[in-house]
């Protein structure tokens, strides 16, 4: 498809903004569009929510975390083993640790800053920065894989398999992004359709 010369964004309310735009790379099936949600973390604080740290140890989805908590907006988290709450990687808050381990992968987005003088939000790559001293400065810790890494390389290898994706990003004014496309691409597709956008992403882990 062609380029986007600019996205047109909505703001919701200061320091929120969404947009719709047209995947560079066209689905097999669907509409072909990816849904962007910009997010100044000056306005709004991360919050992560666990069916494990829950009264009631219930499952919910996206949208009932929001009801429920009153939330401006909701994604998931990261990828989940058989149990359908335990993480398969690194993932802690403040109030609750869901997995203490951490895994191969190398994307972990840290918030929730222990220091007042920190960026509220980082996407660490792990192989362009030292994770345990950023992430020692962060109370909240979710990693999970890298799509595109801080040189903005694509390093998803190509798959035959294609299904909806969802991604978090931050963009180079260190603002956050949750992105889906409900179409199904391959993932390495869906990043080199991000890459592509006039969005300023600087990269971006899968969830």
């Amino acid at each position: 498809g062609a380029a986007l010369d600019s996205v047109a964004w909505q703001r919701l309310e200061p320091g929120l903004e969404y947009a719709e735009v047209v995947s560079p790379i066209a689905a097999s099936t669907g509409d072909s569009r990816i849904r962007l949600l910009r997010i100044d973390p000056a306005n709004f604080t991360v919050e992560l929510y666990n069916a494990s740290a829950a009264a009631d140890g219930a499952r919910r989805t996206a949208r009932q975390w929001a009801v429920e908590h009153g939330l401006a907006a909701a994604i998931n988290a990261s990828l989940y083993q058989a149990d359908y709450r335990t993480s398969t990687s690194l993932m802690r808050s403040r109030r609750h640790v869901n997995n203490p381990r951490l895994s191969r992968h190398d994307a972990v987005l840290v918030f929730d800053p222990r220091d007042a003088g920190l960026p509220p939000v980082q996407l660490v790559d792990r192989t362009c920065g030292d994770l345990t001293a950023i992430a020692a400065g962060y109370a909240g810790a979710v990693q999970g894989i890298r799509m595109i890494s801080c040189q903005r390389v694509n390093v998803w290898s190509q798959q035959p398999k294609q299904w909806s994706n969802a991604a978090v990003g931050v963009d180079d004014r260190g603002r956050l992004l949750f992105i889906h496309m409900r179409a199904p691409l391959s993932t390495h597709d869906f990043a080199e359709a991000l890459l592509a956008l006039p969005v300023g992403l600087r990269q971006t882990m899968y969830v």
